[in-house]
């Protein structure tokens, strides 16, 4: 059994466009330029990369089955990479080119060499 429907939907309303803005880009004359950064931005980044001390104390704790230091505690200038201080060990400890040396932050991570002692000091 078949029947048809001899009424016909109304045909949809057109969708008025509404005026949303906000996914539009700006033009470059619409668009607002600083001149200078506020007061209070440019003090932050003038300080931004600075450390708050010219040189930090690096206490060495040996590993178990490892030589000790005559001098464990040593200052050394924040601004110096890891890798002086790794360097500086490896002079002391008198270790050779193929003798490997493994130095950790506060008994937890190994630093990259390009690390600053600064940073880490910090951290």
């Amino acid at each position: 059994m078949t029947s048809t429907s001899s009424s016909a939907s109304p045909p949809d309303a057109p969708v008025e466009a509404e005026e949303n803005t906000s996914d539009m880009p700006l033009t470059m004359a619409a668009s607002v330029a600083l001149e200078q950064l506020p007061k209070d931005a440019t003090k932050a980044l003038e300080t931004a990369g600075e450390l708050e001390q010219a040189k930090v104390t690096i206490r060495l704790n040996p590993l178990p089955n490892t030589p000790q230091l005559r001098q464990p505690r040593f200052k050394c200038s924040s601004n110096q990479r890891f890798e002086a201080i790794v360097r500086f060990l490896r002079r002391k400890l008198g270790l050779q080119d193929h003798e490997s040396v493994f130095c950790y932050v506060n008994s937890v991570f190994a630093p990259g060499l390009d690390e600053g002692v600064g940073n880490l000091w910090r951290s």
